[in-house]
Order: C-alpha cells, then structure tokens, then sequence
C-alpha cells in the first residue's frame, strides 16, 4: 500500500507539473517550455502503466480486503485520470507553441488565476487522497464552481475581444481551447476527491444526488 501511495504521489506530481509548466510557456511566449511538456508524456504514460500493473499484481497475489481493497482500486481509477490531465497539459502546450510564433494577444489575467487554482486544487485533491482524508476531499469538490465562474469570465472576455477585432479571431479560439482544457482538469480533480470518498467512507458520491 506504501509504494502504491508513493507512486501515485509521484505521478501526481508530474502531472501537476506538467500543467504548471504548459501555462508558463504559454504565458511567457516560451516554445522550449512547451516542448519539454510534450517531451515528458512518454514518461508519464508508463509511470501509469506501472501503476495499473501494481494495482493488478497486488489484487492477484496478496488479495486486499475491505479498506485496502477500496484503496487499489480507487488508485487504478485514480492514475487514469492523472494521465488524462498529463494529456489537456500537452494540448496547452500545442496550443502555447502555435500562439508563439503569432503576435501577442493581450494579457487575460483570469486565465492565470484560473490555471493557479486548477493547480491548487490538483495539489490539494492528492493530498487528500495520498493522507485518506474524504472530509477535505469533500470541501474540495465544492470549489469546482469557483472555476466555472471563472471560466465564464474568460469566455465573455475572449468573444468580446473577437466581436471587436475580429483579426484576432483564430488566436482568441485557441486561448477558449485553453481555458476548456483547464476547466476539463478541475472537473477531473472532482472525479479524484470523490474517489477519496470512497475510498475512505466506501460511499459513492457521484450517484449520490
């Protein structure tokens, strides 16, 4: 269970920075910072392989019971959407590497925030899961609508620029994609703190309502 848990913090760890790093190169216009994202997916792609195959080895050969048994599967559950996280990063990274080598838009300050606390909250959702604590997993998924609101600023924000000067129209797209793709993470940090509720109260959360 020990190791289980020490792999997954380093993937989470990976995956976070991954995100951290797919924001910075797009807000610092930085094509090499991009690069190195799409770089290292490889890596963490196996990191969730061999997660899935620990989880596997560990259900055949020491058959967990009831608290452990909700842990391994809730990590197989869990690693799969760390990789997808890892993947939106990489489309940030793309989408850094096209704005790049076209001219700057202007700063949209809610897009930062927005990628902070998506981070922020990726951080604090591993923490909950790694220490089994479901009540800050459930505080957690509360935040969520902090993002959308956000969210919807940025959506506003960018159609008001492209009604405006519709020249900016194919860049503006693509800072839409990045915010989706941000909102898709925060989303994705629900689905981590819901399985930390499980896990640590085998209650189901999301068929719950």
């Amino acid at each position: 269970m020990a190791a289980l848990r020490d792999r997954v913090l380093l993937l989470g760890g990976e995956t976070e920075r991954a995100v951290q790093r797919a924001m910075y190169a797009l807000t610092e216009r930085d094509s090499q910072a991009a690069q190195d994202v799409l770089d290292g997916d490889d890596q963490i792609d196996q990191m969730e392989l061999g997660i899935d195959r620990q989880c596997i080895e560990t259900i055949a050969l020491r058959q967990p019971a009831a608290r452990d048994l909700r842990f391994v599967i809730a990590v197989a559950k869990v690693t799969p959407i760390l990789e997808r996280i890892a993947d939106h990063a990489c489309n940030i990274a793309r989408a850094a590497k096209r704005l790049n080598d076209e001219p700057e838009l202007p700063r949209f300050p809610d897009l930062t925030h927005m990628a902070d606390r998506a981070s922020d909250l990726l951080r604090a959702a591993l923490d909950a899961f790694t220490e089994g604590d479901g009540a800050a997993a459930r505080r957690l998924i509360d935040d969520d609508e902090e993002i959308d609101r956000i969210y919807q600023r940025i959506v506003d924000s960018l159609l008001d620029l492209m009604a405006a000067e519709p020249g900016t129209i194919r860049r503006a797209a693509r800072l839409l994609f990045v915010a989706k793709h941000l909102e898709r993470i925060a989303d994705y940090v629900t689905d981590i703190c819901e399985l930390t509720v499980y896990m640590t109260e085998a209650e189901f959360l999301r068929h719950s309502n």
